[in-house]
């Protein structure tokens, strides 16, 4: 889908540069939509362009349609050439640091000159910024830090930016007359949470040069590295580099657990290979004594050569794998098939861009058995929070679908945990909810300690089901907040609140480190997609990527469970008010 992120991105662009030049905020939540809609479809927006099917795409009026057709056929839009010429150089770039809004950048342009981030982290280092009004130390330190994350993340993207690319490039090749075995491999197939480029291994009963020609000519390719007979590089049209391979079928096994990594994995691999007599490498498993090969056709056989099970990508870590494969105690760990439902998902009741009856329908389609409207909470005004009043009109209206939309539509709220760590709505109203869903929205940047005492306040309450991306982070946009996480996982066990990992590719919230923690100490976890348009539900296996990289069981995730074990998991009677835990 090699429009798709270009024209969000696009949008996006042209919602910051309105937003500095202070135009409508109507005009400039328009465009974000647009941006949010085109990002999350499941299809190139080319494809839905061509069958002149964009006015049909839910937040995508005439104007709006016309604006991705002009860069489907010209490779930008007129508007924005006319704002980003109107506007200093630079100013948009400054947006990417955390700090830094759109009247920051224009202050800092108007009264420093600064148009690029190396000019800013120069102001910073000088102590420049914090002389400016509204500017402090406090400032200048998050906005050196700041640049620090927007150079991180440079080189590597969120997982779910690079997998639409790279399913891209597996089509291509899948479709080339004698292709046999195909994989990504890399940090890309262990599904980390960020990624630095794509590998592909393939065999082919034909020619390997027709295959490196098809890789190289591919339509999503932007330069060429190398071009070789068995190995190419490129570098795609959105910055990745994408490498494939041509590997003998003999050998495919051996390079596909080779080239997936991790190093680590791979070194504790190698030494238990050496205690048995036997030699690890992309090629094969040798036997020392007398240079045999052993194994090296498939992956299990590799694993099956030193004495162990085959194990799933997403643990190859060298995170105890090794150990718990050789005692038979490997999990077995969740798939997206699993998941029975999603329990978190906004509507246009607060800032999602469908109704109610389309994310059930979409949901329905999905296989799902249930669905939750969990649209934000009165004070969230910049997100359309939903007033309590409303909220309770809203329940009603859910209610009466669900006894048509052929699953069970459940009505909730991702309730804002306020400063103080109380709920942004009144007791007797979150009791009347099918799910609550507490997450900090604001405010990031209190101290680990109140923001921790915030978190647990607000679990403690009992009427918090689940805890809503719990570290706040968005990856390469925004460092987590400082919270004591050990603490939080600590009060989710205490209070039975189970922690969200939340599958928006932005987020990933836990991480996977933490699901594994929170698994250890007996919290139970919820996948939700934090849906904003239809197509965002399809982002549930990231979410089980996540889980599956922590080690987690189906059993371990509550929207794996029938509705009636699920409401009473939530502590629920059908027709009953929530009872206090």
């Amino acid at each position: 889908m090699s429009h798709n992120r270009a024209i969000a991105d696009r949008f996006a662009t042209i919602a910051d540069m309105l937003e500095i030049k202070g135009e409508s905020i109507f005009r400039i939540n328009a465009y974000r939509r647009a941006a949010r809609t085109i990002e999350s479809l499941t299809e190139d927006v080319a494809d839905v362009s061509a069958r002149e099917a964009l006015t049909e795409i839910p937040g995508i009026g005439k104007a709006t349609a016309e604006k991705i057709v002009e860069f489907i056929q010209t490779g930008t839009m007129a508007v924005y050439e006319e704002l980003a010429a109107s506007l200093p150089p630079g100013l948009p770039a400054l947006m990417a640091v955390p700090e830094v809004g759109p009247k920051t950048a224009l202050l800092l342009y108007q009264k420093l000159g600064i148009t690029s981030i190396d000019e800013l982290e120069a102001a910073a280092k000088a102590g420049r910024i914090r002389e400016l009004p509204r500017m402090g130390a406090k400032t200048e330190e998050n906005i050196l830090k700041g640049i620090a994350m927007v150079r991180r993340s440079a080189q590597r993207r969120p997982l779910g930016v690079v997998l639409p690319e790279a399913d891209g490039l597996v089509a291509l090749l899948r479709a080339i007359p004698g292709v046999k075995e195909l994989e990504v491999a890399g940090s890309l197939r262990r599904r980390k949470d960020t990624v630095r480029d794509i590998d592909i291994l393939v065999t082919t009963s034909t020619s390997a040069e027709r295959v490196m020609d098809a890789f190289v000519h591919a339509p999503q390719v932007a330069q060429v590295l190398s071009h070789g007979p068995t190995r190419s590089s490129v570098v795609l049209n959105v910055g990745l580099q994408a490498d494939l391979r041509v590997v003998e079928p003999i050998a495919y096994g051996a390079a596909l657990q080779y080239f997936t990594g991790s190093k680590e994995h791979n070194v504790a691999l190698r030494e238990r290979a050496v205690r048995k007599g036997l030699k690890l490498n992309e090629y094969g498993v040798w036997r020392v004594r007398d240079e045999h090969r052993v194994a090296g056709k498939t992956e299990a056989d590799v694993y099956r050569a030193v004495g162990l099970p085959w194990i799933p990508p997403e643990l190859r870590e060298d995170q105890g794998e090794i150990a718990a494969a050789a005692a038979g105690k490997l999990p077995a760990l969740i798939e997206p098939g699993d998941i029975r439902g999603d329990l978190h998902v906004h509507t246009k009741w607060s800032d999602g861009s469908e109704s109610v009856e389309a994310m059930a329908a979409a949901a329905r389609e999905l296989g799902h058995d249930y669905i939750c409207i969990t649209d934000h909470s009165q004070s969230l005004k910049m997100a359309g929070g939903v007033p309590a009043a409303e909220l309770r009109e809203h329940m009603k209206e859910v209610r009466r679908l669900s006894e048509r939309a052929g699953l069970a539509v459940l009505i909730g709220t991702e309730c804002d945990i306020l400063p103080d760590g109380s709920l942004d709505y009144p007791d007797t109203l979150l009791a009347e909810l099918d799910v609550v869903i507490a997450s900090v929205h604001t405010r990031f940047n209190m101290s680990r300690e109140a923001m921790t005492a915030r978190i647990v306040k607000a679990m403690e309450t009992g009427r918090v089901d689940i805890l809503g991306h719990p570290t706040g982070r968005l990856l390469g946009t925004r460092d987590p907040y400082e919270v004591d996480i050990d603490t939080v996982v600590d009060a989710a066990a205490r209070t039975g609140t189970a922690l969200e990992i939340n599958a928006a590719p932005e987020r990933l919230d836990l991480k996977d480190t933490h699901v594994r923690l929170a698994g250890e100490r007996g919290v139970r976890l919820e996948i939700g997609t934090d849906a904003h348009t239809r197509g965002h539900l399809h982002n549930m296996p990231l979410g089980v990527s996540v889980a599956r990289r922590g080690w987690v069981e189906a059993k371990d995730v509550i929207n794996t469970l029938p509705l009636e074990a699920l409401r009473e998991v939530l502590g629920h009677r059908t027709g009953t008010p929530r009872r206090r835990r």
